[in-house]
């Protein structure tokens, strides 16, 4: 199955790439394509939605550390939300985990994200 990326509008200042199927290097291309897209606005808040990706390579890694230092760069995040429990082992192999950036589903990310905007609605 060929990788579809949609890019979906969430709260303010995020956006969600929801990827289905396989992203490896036949398919990131659609995935950067989008993504320079998504990285060109003023988002600060870019979320992996994986509920749907079948199998993940060292090309779609990439990718999404691409995307993480960018965020990084204008103090915003990058976010994975939900992987499949193969993409899970591949994210855990390169240690995603510990960069906190993993979610188990939506309503642990929007508690997330909940309190990132209180803290900055605080100014903290």
């Amino acid at each position: 199955m060929p990788l579809n990326v949609r890019v979906e509008d969430g709260r303010s200042l995020t956006k969600t790439l929801v990827l289905e199927g396989r992203l490896d290097s036949e398919s990131v291309g659609a995935l950067d394509e989008a993504l320079d897209a998504v990285l060109a606005s003023a988002v600060q808040v870019v979320v992996f939605d994986l509920t749907k990706l079948e199998y993940i390579t060292s090309a779609g890694l990439r990718s999404i550390f691409r995307a993480q230092k960018a965020m990084h760069a204008r103090a915003g995040k990058s976010l994975l939300l939900n992987p499949t429990p193969q993409v899970k082992k591949v994210l855990e192999i390169v240690r995603i985990p510990e960069l906190g950036t993993l979610f188990k589903d939506l309503e642990e990310l929007d508690a997330y994200l909940d309190a990132m905007q209180k803290k900055a609605a605080d100014g903290e």
